[in-house]
Parts: structure tokens; C-alpha cells; sequence
């Protein structure tokens, strides 16, 4: 006998739920994060290489399909050398900020034992970062310049006999500011990488008889590769990118191929600066792939 069931007065029918297939509902919900970062990222990047083909004059630009602008990019000597200074300044800022981040990050997490102090000296060291990058840029001035802090005490101690040339306006205050302004972005993933590290491997190497050299080297150095390569990578791009200490530092002696982008676009050249941007993108998405087939950073992220 088939029972038949009546509702009754105020109660509710079985809600049916939809249930989509899991792919689908994997689509949709990546759906917004890919539409903002294809609106965003993508693009602009197509746009710029996209005009990088264009035909320009000094009104206007033509769209083409020409490859002039990546022959003169590629093709000429100055552009080269520009390239090649770019890669200089990278380089030394890496290597200066890779030092000085790595030791300062070794002592927040292994010689402070206290985690309220760790934050309290994490936090110290991120104060100047809140200000403007041209303000701290420009406070090195009236430090580095021929009257300033620096060489008015070199004088007045009888150490030189006139006011030292090279402080400012010179390479030397390029990597100076950019070791100030860059410092942080190697000094966060390091320290957060050693905070990650098991303390009983280093209480495991000391009981073995290593010595404090042989734990950093055979120990605290390999488990913080990670946030090395991803603080290299944050540095290296930072670097690549900047025009405005390299025009500001150098007094307009140094060249950059950032600086020389912004020169172009000033003077309506926006074709042969999108050239010059797509060439950078690629040489900067070289150096993290060789960063990233060295060092697995899938860890930290």
C-alpha cells in the first residue's frame, strides 16, 4: 500500500539544492580573481606590447605592425650599456642588502629569545619604511653633498683637505639610497623563513659537535633559501624599476633603463618605451625563473 503524506499547515517543503559539477563551481569561484588580475595585469601587458609595434612622430602614434623600435632598442650601443649599468646597480644592491638582511634577520630570530621583543625590534626596523621613498631619498643630501654632515666633519678633523666629490651625485649614492630604500624587502622573508626553522636542528648540529659556523653553514643557510630567493626576487625587480634615485643620486650622470623609459615617454616616444618595457619584463622574468630552477620557494608562499 503506497502512503501518501499530507503537509501540514505551516510547514515547510524539502528544499532541493543545486549541486554543480566540481570543475564548474572550481571556475566560478576563481572566476573574480582571474577577471582582476586579466583587467589589471593582463591587459596592460598586452597593450604594451601591443604598441610597442606602433609607428610614433613627435605629435602622435600611428598603430602598424613595425619592428624598428625593438631594433633600435637591440641594436644600439647606449641602449646596451644602459642595460648593462641597470644589471650593475642590481647586482651590488643585491648583494649589499642579501648581507646586511641576512644578518639582521639572524639576529631577531636566533640571539632574541623573547617573541614580544622580536616584534617590538621587527617593528623598529619597519618606522622609516612609513615615510615617502623621495623623502628618504632626499635626507641623504645634506648628508652626502660638499657641505654636508659627512664632509664637513672630514674637514673639520683634518682627515681630507677639501670636501670628497663621489658622495654624492655619483654611483656610489645610487647604491647608497637603494640599499636604504630596499633593505626591508630582504630583511621580511628571511626572518620569516628562520622563524620556521626547528630549533632541535640546531641544538641537534651543537650536540653533534658543530661549531656556530658549521650550524649556519650546513644548517640555518640551506632552510633559509627560501625567503632569500623570494627577498632577491623583491629586490632585483625593485631595482630594475626604479628611475627616480637613479636620476635624483646621480645628478643625471647614471643611466638606468627605467630612467631611460621615462625620458622616452616624456618626449611622446611611447612605442620605443614599450619596447624598452617589454625588453626589461623579460630579462627581469629570466633572472626569477633562474632564481626559482635554484631554489624551490613554493614553501613559503
Amino acid at each position: 500500500m503506497t502512503t501518501v503524506r499530507f503537509l501540514g499547515v505551516g510547514e515547510d517543503r524539502p528544499k532541493r539544492s543545486i549541486r554543480l559539477p566540481g570543475w564548474l563551481a572550481s571556475y566560478l569561484q576563481a572566476a573574480p580573481l582571474a577577471l582582476i588580475l586579466g583587467a589589471f595585469l593582463l591587459v596592460p601587458i598586452v597593450m604594451i606590447g601591443v604598441v610597442s609595434f606602433w609607428d610614433y612622430d613627435f605629435a602622435q602614434m600611428y598603430p602598424d605592425f613595425v619592428t624598428f623600435n625593438y631594433s633600435e632598442t637591440l641594436g644600439s650601443w647606449v641602449t646596451w650599456k644602459t642595460y648593462l649599468n641597470t644589471i650593475k646597480f642590481a647586482a651590488i644592491v643585491w648583494a649589499i642588502t642579501l648581507f646586511i638582511g641576512f644578518w639582521v634577520a639572524y639576529f631577531l630570530a636566533f640571539h632574541i629569545r623573547s617573541a614580544a621583543m622580536q616584534t617590538v625590534l621587527f617593528l623598529v626596523c619597519t618606522v622609516p619604511f612609513l615615510t615617502s621613498n623621495i623623502i628618504r631619498m632626499i635626507s641623504w643630501i645634506p648628508v652626502l653633498g660638499r657641505n654636508g654632515l659627512i664632509n664637513s666633519a672630514l674637514v673639520s678633523s683634518g682627515i681630507v683637505a677639501e670636501p670628497v666629490e663621489w658622495l654624492l651625485y655619483s654611483d656610489f649614492a645610487v647604491v647608497l639610497a637603494m640599499v636604504h630604500l630596499y633593505t626591508l624587502f630582504m630583511v621580511t622573508p628571511i626572518f620569516n623563513t628562520m622563524m620556521r626553522i626547528d630549533r632541535s636542528l640546531l641544538e641537534a648540529a651543537r650536540d653533534a659537535g658543530a661549531s656556530g659556523w658549521q650550524t649556519l653553514a650546513n644548517v640555518v643557510i640551506p632552510l633559509a633559501k627560501p625567503g632569500m630567493a623570494i627577498g632577491t626576487i623583491f629586490v632585483v625587480t625593485l631595482v630594475m624599476a626604479d628611475f627616480s634615485t637613479v636620476q635624483v643620486m646621480s645628478g643625471g650622470q647614471s643611466a638606468s633603463v627605467a630612467l631611460m623609459m621615462k625620458n622616452q615617454m616624456s618626449l611622446l616616444q611611447y612605442p620605443a618605451a614599450a619596447a624598452n618595457a617589454v625588453v626589461l619584463l623579460v630579462l627581469v622574468l629570466l633572472m626569477v625563473a633562474a632564481i626559482l630552477r635554484v631554489v624551490d620557494i613554493r614553501k613559503e608562499l
